[in-house]
């Protein structure tokens, strides 16, 4: 197998224009929404189509529908100089194969939860939401593009091979669970699934009786009661995937905060280093910004079937429940020294923490002090 490329022959076509409006179907609330972006202009000489073989973390919903519309215009955009050929999640490899995936050469690319990679890669546990840590989309931009947080993700995944492009904006997690979760009391013995790391291990000092599960075997394991409850996504992909079907209610942090440990569920596109290299100098900045581009439909079309979801979920008698505010200090007791044990765990993982401290500490968050990590320390 060629590891670096799965190229097809295709005649040279006309150069594209500047217009670019496409239709793309959403979830079925969503209707039709516009994908709108500059097409790059195709080097003349060009004279095949790479095609990328990309795996999404998406099983299905909304954001495989959106993965998919965007990858369908990236031909057109490159004059067909590139192509992107989608996958959903498990079609090509399992969901915690991604990684290993796309380095071994069965995929060239993928569209994963950067948090899936804690287990091999300590440092990601910080390039995704954690419990009680930065809170908003705009907090963690100020940390990839004002405090070099995008240079520090591609430096750790330089190391593994790969080319980290770009963050992609998802939205807030919550939990759905057959019995209701009012409380920080209710979570103990409860039997939680979790994506693992940080807040896997703050949900276990909590009380729960945590599980590690990828998002495609979510509605498996609530419908045969492996786990009581569930982390993942928000209402939208979660009543695409039928989780009303198997639960009763749904817990969020409290008003303004809808997820205390997933605010932000941070997606990355990544490719193979050797992959990459082969694009022109032009290509891979044109990448870069496309990247970022997918990153504003993905995270609108998310918000705007959420926001839709939440009618649906009601109309079918499931209860939503927010944490009381004046809970909100157990979760943050329990955070910190969680965060400090997994900021010592590599060199890696402390530089990203440490930048991001420094942000939580700041006026602009405000929302962690000095004596709240009194005796902690960054080792690494």
């Amino acid at each position: 197998m060629d590891d670096t490329k799965n190229a097809t022959q295709a005649p040279t076509p006309p150069e594209p224009t500047r217009r670019k409006l496409l239709k793309t179907a959403g979830a079925a609330a969503a209707g039709t929404a516009a994908i709108i972006g500059a097409p790059f202009i195709r080097n003349a000489a060009a004279a095949e189509t790479t095609t990328w073989k990309i795996q999404t973390s998406w099983p299905a919903g909304i954001g495989l529908q959106t993965f998919k519309t965007w990858c369908g215009t990236i031909k057109e955009k490159t004059g067909g100089e590139l192509d992107f050929k989608p996958f959903a999640a498990k079609e090509v490899v399992g969901d915690f194969e991604l990684l290993d995936g796309v380095r071994n050469g069965v995929l060239e690319a993928m569209n994963s939860f950067t948090v899936y990679w804690v287990g091999k890669i300590p440092a990601t546990a910080f390039l995704s939401s954690y419990l009680m840590g930065l809170r908003y989309p705009h907090e963690w931009d100020i940390f990839f593009y004002s405090k070099g947080g995008l240079e520090l993700a591609r430096e750790i995944f330089a190391k593994q091979g790969m080319v980290y492009v770009n963050r992609i904006h998802h939205g807030p997690n919550i939990v759905h669970s057959k019995k209701p979760i009012r409380t920080a009391e209710d979570f103990k013995g409860l039997k939680l699934r979790v994506p693992g790391g940080m807040i896997a291990e703050g949900f276990a000092a909590i009380g729960a009786r945590t599980t590690l599960l990828p998002g495609g075997e979510v509605f498996s394991a609530l419908e045969k009661g492996t786990v009581d409850a569930a982390d993942y996504t928000g209402p939208a992909v979660n009543w695409d995937l039928g989780f009303q079907q198997v639960t009763k209610f749904i817990w969020t942090g409290p008003a303004g905060l809808e997820s205390i440990y997933q605010p932000v569920d941070l997606m990355d596109f990544v490719v193979r280093k050797d992959v990459h290299d082969k694009l022109s100098p032009k290509m891979k900045v044109w990448l870069d910004d496309e990247v970022q581009v997918y990153s504003n439909i993905h995270h609108a079309a998310i918000q705007k079937a959420d926001l839709e979801a939440w009618g649906k979920f009601l109309k079918a008698g499931t209860q939503i429940n927010r944490l009381p505010a004046e809970d909100l200090p157990k979760f943050q007791k329990i955070a910190v020294p969680i965060w400090f044990k997994w900021a010592n765990k590599d060199k890696d993982a402390a530089r990203v923490f440490k930048t991001q401290l420094e942000l939580m500490e700041s006026p602009t968050c405000g929302y962690v002090t000095p004596d709240m990590y009194k005796g902690l320390k960054i080792e690494a």
